[in-house]
């Protein structure tokens, strides 16, 4: 069965799954065979058994994929912060539109300064690995302010 890690806690080497047919399903880590640890928002095919889930492994072509998954893209998000930050571009293209508004605000009343933190912000974006962008940026919906 697919479905979506909805929590991961490594205290108690615990998770539970949203499955495809709307249940949820309970994990431990010892069913998790994968090589990285599982993490909120990663796609996985797993076996249910009296309703827990076993065998769990991450999805092939899920994740941090956009062209399988319909997530973002980093290299998007990392072009349209260098070269178009300043309007706040790459974070409408995030979703985060209260903060796309914010940076517009920022460059205009500061000669600006907002399209030079932009221009940071997309150099910390190319500096994340596919997975860790993902889940900061897409499925966590980090929030600025």
């Amino acid at each position: 069965m697919k479905g979506q890690i909805l929590d991961y806690s490594v205290q108690t080497n615990s998770g539970v799954i949203s499955g495809t047919d709307g249940s949820r399903y309970t994990f431990v880590g010892s069913e998790w065979k994968g090589d990285s640890n599982p993490m909120r928002g990663m796609s996985v095919d797993f076996e249910q058994r009296d309703g827990s889930a076993v065998g769990v492994y991450k999805s092939l072509g899920g994740g941090s994929s956009s062209a399988t998954s319909g997530q973002k893209s980093k290299m998007v998000a990392a072009l349209l912060a260098i070269f178009l930050g300043g309007l706040g571009i790459h974070k409408f293209y995030l979703g985060y539109t209260n903060e796309g508004i914010i940076q517009i605000v920022i460059t205009l009343f500061t000669c600006g300064v907002g399209s030079l933190i932009a221009l940071i912000e997309g150099i910390i974006y190319l500096t994340k690995g596919d997975e860790e962008f993902e889940q900061i940026y897409v499925v966590g919906q980090k929030k600025w302010f």
